[in-house]
């Protein structure tokens, strides 16, 4: 009885949320269209500019090898390129943010080679700017830890804490992928902490950090009944404790509001190809509450999320007109945050 009126609680909160949140929407603009295909992006604000970041390809997979686009903005709305980065003969995909403790700007990214559509390796790269952000190094191989590292690894995501940087690097071997989390101090090399040990095929993985320095995970499953997973673990991040979310994922992203709840980004709509990029509010128990469908569909997701002063800004990617183009969102977080609380 106690898990249906949780369920029922649950449905209404969502309903709720999601007829108060089209108020909390200021703005959505395109800010990027060059490339036949744009996607897959990432936000951050760095030394007051916004940097976005993205793969610009011909197709979402296959076709020219991706190479990964960064523009900056004083004000959210004109943008110019900074950097394109690229390398010969290696699809780069999937670029994420991250400010180094030594103040530089990382860009972490995956790297597939293919040979006539067929994948023959995965091995990550990692770029860095100047002081200022003006310049970004050509991308270099990541250093994974010998005892580890496979011919197919992605790291997807790193997270800085204390001047050490997280992330998970997700190994596509059959017949189990794996999920190994590891550490580095330069960006460039990285030490195993632990084999997290999740079935169900995990990838994409998103980490942050409560401010009691518990270590919290958003993961993408592609196998069993491929549900996302939560995860929770306290230091040295050997242990942790993982909740099923009931809804897949895609190209997850979250972050700590100021009163601890989690907000996250995604692509939802898988249960009956009604794809798109919404956000969610989560709970460490694995509960998730819809806030906002964003406008999009189709092709689309990964978003990038900033909190800014008292505005909530999102990146993603979509085609819901014509073709995949890069948007930024503007949202008032405050009518988001006074509802899901009740």
């Amino acid at each position: 009885m106690r898990t249906a009126i949780r369920l029922v609680f649950l449905a209404l909160l969502a309903f709720a949320s999601l007829a108060a949140a089209q108020e909390a929407v200021v703005s959505i603009e395109r800010i990027w269209d060059q490339a036949d295909h744009n996607a897959f992006t990432d936000l951050i604000r760095f030394k007051g500019r916004l940097y976005c970041t993205f793969r610009e390809g011909s197709a979402h997979v296959h076709g020219l090898d991706g190479k990964i686009r960064i523009i900056v903005s004083n004000d959210g709305q004109n943008w110019e390129s900074v950097a394109l980065l690229a390398e010969d003969k290696v699809d780069l995909r999937d670029p994420k943010l991250s400010e180094t403790p030594d103040g530089r700007l990382m860009v972490s990214m995956g790297g597939s080679f293919y040979r006539d559509k067929k994948l023959l390796k995965r091995e990550p790269r990692v770029s860095f700017s100047d002081r200022e952000g003006n310049a970004f190094s050509s991308p270099a191989p990541v250093i994974l830890h010998g005892d580890i590292r496979t011919s197919y690894d992605w790291l997807w995501r790193v997270t800085w804490h204390e001047g050490v940087g997280y992330g998970v690097v997700y190994q596509t071997v059959e017949p189990e992928w794996q999920v190994q989390l590891v550490s580095t101090k330069d960006g460039l090399h990285y030490d195993h902490v632990a084999t997290l040990g999740v079935k169900g095929k995990p990838g994409e993985t998103t980490l942050r950090f409560m401010p009691d320095g518990r270590m919290v995970a958003l993961m993408r499953r592609e196998g069993d009944d491929r549900s996302g997973f939560f995860g929770i673990s306290a230091p040295p991040y050997t242990d942790w404790s993982w909740s099923s979310l009931k809804i897949r994922l895609g190209g997850p992203n979250f972050i700590c509001l100021p009163d601890g709840r989690f907000l996250a980004g995604t692509r939802a709509g898988h249960e009956n190809r009604n794809y798109h990029t919404s956000l969610v509010w989560l709970t460490l128990e694995g509960d998730v509450v819809p806030i906002l469908r964003l406008p999009s569909s189709g092709d689309t997701s990964y978003p990038g999320l900033v909190l800014d002063d008292d505005k909530l800004l999102v990146s993603y990617y979509s085609s819901h007109e014509n073709k995949t183009a890069i948007y930024l969102a503007t949202i008032r977080p405050d009518a988001l945050t006074n509802r899901g609380r009740e």
